[in-house]
């Protein structure tokens, strides 16, 4: 027979009295009293770290040695636990890419219902981009400037693990003789081997050409060519095929697809999945910022806090630039110096006076224009050289991306603010990908929105006036329930204000709290403990209603709720109350009381008793 009651025995955690508590199993329970008595120690110093432990024991020596050793309560024992989830006031994560949206999982259904049902348009003149022939593919490429090396590929692999020695097999059997692996055009005779736990792109090398433009026999028989080559490499590639244009510098690969194209502009979208929408992966990411929304660029008004001070006066204070003067002349200053001869820049002027053309020469550099520069070493030594400068700026930024070290990249950091990215101007997605519309709205415009405001435009799409036709409603019908009851269970938990593009970081802890429980509520586990610290906090009154309902609603399911509470309306609407008291610190962590409403208001002891029964 199941255990209809949590038994615990002797609890010493913290400033706990060696307390036994009984606590009834599949119930709404809270623990009271005032701060300090006792509360945490007992729900998840003892309790939930009690029960986190012996799941934890439960697996094997493997798996143990990643989780490290969890210390046993002090606790005589405890009888009638269920496995425990903890649901406190932490912050939800610290990364900067997690948002509202990828914590509930509510952004990764969205992404399935734009990868599914969505309607690209290009991102040039947002027409609707449909799909190309193979005669419109050869027509393309034929007017690729005349003479260009091209090479015609199939797509075999995309970003797969695996050494695909059975690709590399049926490409030899079928004729091949070469094939492009990560990059580098390979001979399939040759004998190579792939890393199995690296992901990989392999395309069958088709064909190689001469774009030809004469019309005679020649250009004729390039068409010819042209034409089995694209049709082989679109029937190896199911609909998609690269060109890549050899005569570029450097080398650049053009995709084709025979689903979707501009008419126009000929702009090609690669096949839409559901990472085209991920701004976690380079798939889908802003390949500017990759996928922060922002970025991290030299600041010029770090470089130059003071514009009354001339750049002889030491005006420039990053790094090395800050030591450079005409009395100590370095490297820097000599090739700055050379640079404000070659353009007339007064360097005892102040910044402030300076033209902008001029200070702009002196931050972003010559634009590859070359100066005469005439440098003297220490030792008296002297050479003359042309240069371009590459400017303070220009040099940052270098020195920033190829530097192997951590200080040096930390001291550069000193002079660089974030700055909204200026390609994606903060939406963290490609243009490709926000060009792809359902309803007219692109993923990021409906994840700007509240999330009572997602909510409606949901049940409009799976609405009787929904705006998508019958075959779209078919594919989108599963999707959009699971976004319906993930963003109901957040407006259950008091959440609708917040959109799903808010980050994560900058959550409070109450909000984090009730996101972790709304995730929770969209498991629907059953016969799970759950351990709650004050979910009520930070919410109005009106509010605290929808909160008990979701509690009680889990409750129904069969799991026990164990809730750390002051809250009035909470702790009335429980099923069973443990008050602990009398006093804080030393002197709390003692049983004043246990039982219902009624019985512990009837309790003369108990402040929370006397509280509840308006005595207080």
């Amino acid at each position: 027979m199941a255990e209809e009651k949590i038994t615990v025995v002797g609890a010493r955690v913290h400033n706990l009295k060696n307390i036994s508590v009984e606590i009834p199993r599949d119930k709404f329970v809270v623990i009271s009293g005032i701060s300090g008595s006792g509360k945490s120690s007992l729900a998840f110093d003892t309790i939930f770290a009690e029960g986190q432990r012996r799941y934890v024991e439960s697996l094997s020596a493997y798996a143990r040695q990643f989780l490290g050793q969890l210390d046993k309560p002090d606790v005589d024992y405890i009888d009638g636990l269920s496995p425990a989830i903890s649901i406190d006031q932490r912050g939800v994560s610290h990364n900067p890419r997690s948002t509202v949206g990828t914590v509930t999982e509510v952004y990764d259904y969205l992404r399935l219902l734009f990868a599914r049902i969505g309607l690209p348009h290009c991102p040039i003149c947002s027409k609707e981009v449909k799909q190309q022939s193979a005669q419109e593919i050869v027509d393309a490429v034929s007017k690729m400037p005349d003479g260009n090396r091209i090479m015609i590929l199939a797509p075999m692999i995309r970003g797969r693990k695996g050494t695909h020695l059975a690709v590399f097999e049926e490409l030899r059997r079928s004729g091949f003789v070469r094939a492009r692996v990560d990059g580098e055009v390979k001979a399939l005779d040759d004998e190579f081997e792939l890393d199995r736990y690296k992901k990989h792109d392999i395309e069958a090398v088709v064909d190689r050409l001469v774009i030809h433009h004469d019309a005679a026999e020649d250009g004729a028989a390039f068409l010819t060519r042209l034409t089995d080559s694209i049709e082989t490499a679109l029937r190896w590639g199911e609909g998609i095929l690269y060109i890549a244009d050899l005569s570029a510098d450097p080398p650049i690969d053009i995709p084709f697809s025979e689903h979707l194209a501009c008419p126009d502009h000929g702009t090609t979208l690669t096949e839409i999945e559901p990472r085209t929408f991920s701004f976690n992966t380079p798939h889908g990411a802003c390949p500017e910022c990759q996928g922060l929304g922002n970025k991290l660029e030299i600041d010029p008004d770090r470089i130059i806090p003071d514009k009354s001070v001339s750049i002889a006066e030491g005006a420039l204070v990053a790094m090395e630039w800050s030591k450079q003067s005409r009395d100590h002349k370095g490297y820097y200053w000599q090739i700055l110096e050379a640079t404000a001869k070659s353009f007339d820049i007064d360097l005892d002027s102040p910044i402030e006076d300076l033209p902008e053309d001029k200070l702009n020469v002196i931050l972003y550099g010559t634009e590859g224009k070359e100066v005469p520069v005439h440098y003297e070493s220490r030792d008296g030594r002297s050479s003359t050289w042309w240069t371009a400068y590459e400017g303070v700026i220009g040099n940052l930024e270098r020195r920033y991306q190829e530097t192997q070290s951590d200080y040096i990249r930390g001291k550069i950091q000193e002079y660089m603010s974030e700055r909204l990215c200026p390609s994606c101007k903060g939406k963290r997605l490609r243009v490709e990908a926000l060009a792809i519309t359902v309803d007219g709205k692109n993923i990021v415009e409906t994840t700007h929105w509240p999330v009572s405001e997602e909510l409606d435009w949901i049940r409009r799409l799976s609405g009787r006036k929904s705006p998508l036709n019958k075959r779209e409603k078919t594919i989108a019908g599963r999707i959009l329930k699971e976004v319906e009851d993930r963003l109901g269970f957040l407006v259950d938990v008091g959440l609708e204000y917040l959109s799903l593009d808010r980050t994560a970081g900058t959550l409070s802890g109450g909000e984090a709290q009730r996101i972790r429980l709304a995730t929770q509520i969209g498991s629907r586990l059953m016969g799970v403990l759950y351990v709650l610290d004050e979910p009520s906090i930070g919410l109005h009154p009106r509010d605290n209603a929808r909160l008990i309902k979701t509690l009680e609603g889990m409750r129904d399911l069969g799991n026990s709720i164990l809730v750390v509470e002051h809250d009035e309306a909470t702790i009335r609407a429980a099923d069973w109350i443990i008050d602990l008291g009398p006093g804080a610190g030393e002197a709390g962590g003692r049983l004043v009381a246990e039982g219902t409403v009624e019985e512990v208001t009837k309790n003369k002891r108990s402040i929370t008793g006397r509280y509840l029964a308006g005595k207080l």
